[in-house]
């Protein structure tokens, strides 16, 4: 776990430097002396804060995390309690938010969940990461559908939020962030999700 003290100035222009080099030469090759280069901070600093490479992956990896949750958190603020496909779009559109489709957000991610398969507090991150996006979905689902359907939805939805974040992470062109939310759309339309949200906020529309 990286320790508390480095500037808050600093710690941002580190993280920025970490997806940087990963960007330019992946993760492997990448050193905390490059790093350090980028940032204009000594790799002795780096090590004595973060304890190498691993711990500032780690930094930067929570950084992306936060933005993500930003992301999908201030979208849902913008959306009544009661339009429940609203709030799955919102969360969806979080997923693909622009920071998180940015090439270097991008890069960091693949080296992010390939080192997590090697590193328990990366490992954790992700598991945090993947319940907080299942926890969303499920909170609304679960107004429109039984429980245990919810939980089976969620986890289509969050599988295919990876998969096409993946695919696109890997197209020379990049993630289509348009088309990504888009064909998690005709998803739920086509398990008459959507049509379910609307008619149980029409419901409790009519009800008040």
């Amino acid at each position: 776990m990286p320790k508390l003290g480095m500037s808050e100035i600093r710690r941002p222009q580190l993280i920025r430097a970490t997806m940087r080099v990963i960007h330019e030469v992946g993760l492997p090759n990448a050193t905390v002396a490059m790093i350090g280069r980028k940032a204009g901070i000594s790799p002795s600093i780096i090590n004595h804060y973060f304890g190498g490479k691993s711990g500032l992956l780690e930094a930067t990896m929570r950084s992306v995390l936060k933005d993500l949750s930003i992301a999908v958190v201030s979208r849902l603020q913008k959306v009544d309690k009661g339009d429940i496909a609203g709030r799955i779009e919102a969360i969806v559109g979080g997923n693909f938010d622009h920071k998180q489709v940015d090439p270097m957000v991008v890069k960091t991610w693949l080296a992010f969940w390939a080192q997590a398969m090697h590193d328990k507090a990366l490992f954790r991150l992700q598991r945090v990461n993947e319940q907080r996006l299942l926890s969303h979905l499920r909170i609304e689902l679960k107004r429109v559908v039984p429980e245990h359907e919810a939980l089976f939805l969620a986890t289509t939805i969050a599988a295919l939020i990876d998969g096409i974040w993946l695919r696109g992470a890997l197209n020379p062109q990049g993630i289509n962030s348009q088309l990504a939310q888009q064909t998690i759309q005709d998803y739920l339309i086509s398990k008459n999700i959507i049509h379910l949200a609307k008619q149980r906020q029409s419901e409790q529309k009519a009800g008040h």
